[in-house]
């Protein structure tokens, strides 16, 4: 059987998981090794918090349509379903910026949904 050389593979895959590894602290950004471990144990952080940040974000826009609420009087549950009623089709991330942002436009959503349900 003939003799394998992988001078140039290995070199390249190294270098390749190193320049990955730049801006990690310690041996993590010069030792292979120490780099293939920190790079994969990145990649795998990385990909939970992809799918981990649409839920942080939900929370945040939840948090924020209750406050804006609260200080109407009613609660984010009976607002929603208000809204649901009264056939506003907006979604929690615009609610969220018009309670910050534009007020009256969300008191006047407030007031519709008091309509609607009755209140």
């Amino acid at each position: 059987m003939s003799r394998v050389k992988r001078g140039n593979v290995l070199q390249k895959r190294h270098k390749k998981i190193l320049k990955f590894a730049k801006g990690f602290r310690g041996s993590k950004s010069t030792l292979f090794i120490a780099a293939n471990q920190a790079v994969i144990q990145a990649w795998r952080n990385a990909y939970r918090d992809r799918r981990k940040r649409k839920r942080d974000f939900r929370r945040l826009w939840i948090t924020r349509i209750n406050a804006a609420c609260r200080l109407q009087g009613i609660s984010y549950s009976r607002f929603m379903n208000g809204l649901a009623q009264s056939n506003v089709s907006l979604n929690r991330k615009s609610l969220a910026e018009m309670a910050i942002h534009d007020p009256n436009a969300f008191n006047s959503l407030v007031s519709l949904v008091r309509e609607t349900v009755k209140v």
